[in-house]
């Protein structure tokens, strides 16, 4: 059967088809590493951008260079339900924004295109901030939120329920595209409340296969000729992966690929300039 958010992957190597069924759940199969990036070509190229009247952030750059790996590396869009591996249709980001007076925040996630160039995701990132630190219910998951504890006891067996449909493909799409837990990617800016980067789980709950996290700048030290050792300043990212859904050497190929693209961010004006999905 197939899911409104998803088809199957019929083509995955066997051992990845059993252990989908070793490691039932997301957290028996969480991989963890930090991904340093220097930050220097980064914040280069934001000041370039500046001059000509265009603003560019720190992550956007993250969120540009993911998506384009996503374009590259295929199986970075995967997900596993009920022992069985999945390939999503669109690629989506979720990511908490605090509401002014807000320590929580709130959460939903972003629609974007393998074609979206660097500019287009900071488009989609400006509107999608703008929008949710409104006042008020400023998207589909706080409505579906509040609704459920407008009820005593609702939320639990609203979980439970949505819980058994998603196992068996059908939750209906309405609340799939309501919910922060269906997606490609989870991001957290925790830099801009200057805080180091954690590894942060990925849900048991819904399908989200890689969450990311950004911190505090780290200087990390290099060896250079004839042995001296020199620091170079870099954005470090949390990454935490369910390794299920893709090799380790797969996982170390994408990032160098999302390293490289950062070291030069004007590869991520535009759409790709490779065959989508290649690999």
């Amino acid at each position: 059967m197939g899911r409104p958010d998803g088809k199957r992957v019929k083509d995955a190597e066997p051992n990845y088809q059993v252990m989908c069924y070793v490691m039932k759940e997301r957290n028996d199969a969480q991989n963890m590493v930090t991904v340093h990036i220097p930050i220097e070509p980064m914040s280069r190229y934001i000041r370039e951008k500046k001059k000509e009247g265009v603003t560019v952030s720190h992550l956007a750059l993250i969120v540009a260079a993911y998506l384009r790996c996503c374009a590259e590396f295929r199986h970075l869009n995967d997900f596993v339900m009920n022992g069985r591996m999945y390939r999503r249709h669109e690629f989506t980001c979720g990511m908490v924004v605090l509401k002014p007076g807000d320590s929580d925040g709130t959460m939903n996630k972003m629609h974007m295109d393998y074609t979206d160039g660097i500019f287009e995701v900071q488009a989609k990132l400006d509107a999608y901030i703008a929008q949710n630190r409104a006042a008020g219910e400023t998207n589909s998951t706080d409505k579906l939120v509040r609704k459920l504890l407008s009820v005593p006891g609702l939320v639990r067996f609203a979980v439970w329920l949505f819980r058994h449909l998603d196992k068996h493909n059908l939750l209906p799409k309405k609340v799939i595209d309501a919910s922060p837990f269906h997606v490609s990617l989870c991001i957290s800016n925790l830099a801009s409340i200057r805080t180091n980067h954690i590894y942060h789980h990925c849900y048991n709950f819904g399908t989200t296969s890689v969450f990311i996290t950004m911190g505090n700048l780290v200087e990390i030290p290099r060896r250079g000729l004839m042995g001296a050792v020199t620091t170079e300043r870099c954005l470090p990212l949390g990454v935490v992966m369910d390794e299920r859904i893709a090799s380790g050497s797969y996982f170390a190929a994408a990032f160098q690929h999302m390293k490289a693209y950062l070291a030069d961010p004007r590869l991520l004006e535009g759409p790709p300039t490779f065959e989508l999905f290649s690999k």
